[in-house]
């Protein structure tokens, strides 16, 4: 396992962290089999797991939370707030009303006292950088929190962030998760290069691209992953977006067969190739989904593997751009481009 600097935190975690989206009702998961997954990615050398509050509704915290129980000191602890958690319309976003109460949520949730990254799951327009960025230094300085950082923030809201903290004297976002992989380039257009700028560690979200890039993708088979279940618009091929990404990865298949490596290998290889990502968040829903993308920890592509990935792929293009999260509000809501 490869160990990498947190952002300027200091904090050293693995190039391979667990995310634990999977754990709970999304991936039909219970203590048993999360308790030998986060046994197994310690023992590999993974320090670093990331879950959220709305994962399972809370259910993935307090399976986290059970199997770190004895051994907190071990794991750098991170999670995420600001998705809905209930139908109150105050129940969401980055408000100090809701991130302090969110936060003591998950606390107990995961029953322990402070967490190490404590992440705004989504950028929330109608509240400014001031508020958000008082309210978590106020829970820092609480010792509620050591650090805090973004999730699918637009790269221009990084940086308006990253001045509004120098101009009230608040601590930073030190971290920023993006969705990344070879089939979802995006973030190398605007985001990657605003994190290097500012020193942000970079945690990157399925750098399996939801399993096309997994090996349970491809051309005349049947899908095999599970997310084909509950977003079957991902994986219906007759769309163009998912036609280009086959495509790709029956190139990519090829490229992974000459050099050797698995499917997994290639994708994660290529995630922690970029000088600006810190780790790339693997999301296993079984032990052998883990064992599968452990294998890829020491992966480093050469430079002839990563200029043939560049070929099928081009650096900075998305082949799905409808799911795209972190973009500008005006791109989506025409009435903010046009004069009434």
């Amino acid at each position: 396992m490869q160990y990498r600097t947190l952002g300027h935190t200091g904090v050293q975690v693995s190039s391979l962290a667990l995310g634990a989206m999977n754990f709970g009702a999304i991936g039909r998961t219970g203590q048993d089999e999360v308790t030998a997954m986060i046994d197994r990615a310690l023992t590999a050398g993974i320090n670093l797991i990331d879950t959220a509050d709305m994962y399972s509704n809370g259910q993935s915290e307090e399976l986290v939370g059970a199997a770190i129980a004895g051994r907190r000191d071990d794991v750098v602890l991170a999670t995420k707030g600001g998705l809905p958690m209930g139908e109150d319309r105050n129940q969401r976003g980055s408000s100090r009303r809701w991130l302090t109460t969110a936060l003591d949520n998950s606390l107990r949730r995961l029953g322990v006292e402070y967490v190490d990254l404590y992440q705004v799951h989504r950028w929330d327009p109608a509240v400014s950088d001031e508020e958000t960025l008082a309210a978590l230094t106020d829970l820092q300085r609480a010792g509620k929190i050591r650090y805090f950082g973004t999730s699918e923030y637009p790269a221009y809201r990084l940086v308006e962030s990253q001045w509004t903290a120098e101009r009230h004297g608040l601590s930073r976002f030190v971290t920023e998760q993006p969705n990344y992989s070879i089939l979802q380039r995006g973030a190398e257009a605007e985001m990657l290069p605003v994190a290097q700028q500012y020193g942000l560690g970079v945690l990157t979200w399925s750098p399996l691209a939801s399993g096309w890039l997994s090996g349970a993708v491809r051309a005349g088979r049947e899908v095999t992953t599970s997310r084909s279940a509950f977003m079957p618009d991902r994986f219906d091929t007759t769309i163009p977006a998912n036609a280009a990404k086959l495509d790709a990865v029956e190139k990519l298949a090829k490229v992974a067969e000459q050099a050797g490596l698995t499917m997994i290998q290639l994708a994660l290889g290529f995630v922690t190739a970029h000088p600006g990502v810190t780790s790339a968040l693997i999301g296993p829903r079984t032990i052998e989904h883990l064992e599968s993308q452990l294998a890829a920890a020491g992966t480093v592509l050469p430079t002839d593997v990563l200029d043939a990935i560049d070929e099928i792929v081009a650096p900075g293009i998305d082949l799905a751009v409808a799911e795209k999260i972190a973009v500008v509000p005006s791109l989506t809501d025409p009435a903010l481009r046009r004069r009434g």
